[in-house]
């Protein structure tokens, strides 16, 4: 398999997504990142671990596509029809693992369900502006930019 057709694992879910509603989950970061620079350590605390918690696209949709196929598994030993869906999750989860799509993605992403990466930008930007790296500023947009490297 070639593997320039598909795309970086870090960039799957935001490539198969619309350019908009990327740049609005960028913007609400960036935004909450403005709102929290300047708060106390506890607060900056508190928010960094609100982010571990957070659930990310990827978790969502396993955990989703893991109840599917337990429930049509076990609907299966009743009426074998329901094995089939088992097969069309499945499709679908490696079209994500691979591409970084799946049917729910859009849906999911304009709910604001964000990725892992996007999810430790915000919670790096908040490092930053609790003072753990030498490099640090004010302004949200650059924490944002920092974060990303």
């Amino acid at each position: 398999m070639n593997k320039n057709c598909l795309p970086p694992t870090a960039k799957r879910v935001q490539s198969q997504t619309n350019p908009c509603i990327n740049n609005e989950i960028k913007n609400n970061t960036i935004n909450r990142i403005n709102t929290y620079k300047n708060g106390s350590t506890e607060m900056l605390n508190d928010k960094i671990n609100e982010l571990n918690n957070e659930w990310d696209i990827e978790r969502i949709i396993e955990t989703n596509a893991a109840i599917i196929v337990f429930l049509c598994s076990f609907l299966g030993l009743r009426r074998s029809k329901w094995f089939l869906i088992t097969g069309v999750v499945g499709f679908y989860l490696l079209t994500h693992a691979l591409q970084g799509w799946c049917l729910p993605l859009q849906f999911l992403r304009r709910m604001h369900i964000r990725t892992a990466d996007e999810i430790n930008i915000e919670k790096t930007a908040y490092k930053s502006a609790r003072g753990d790296f030498a490099q640090q500023t004010d302004n949200a947009s650059e924490m944002y930019t920092n974060a990303e490297k």
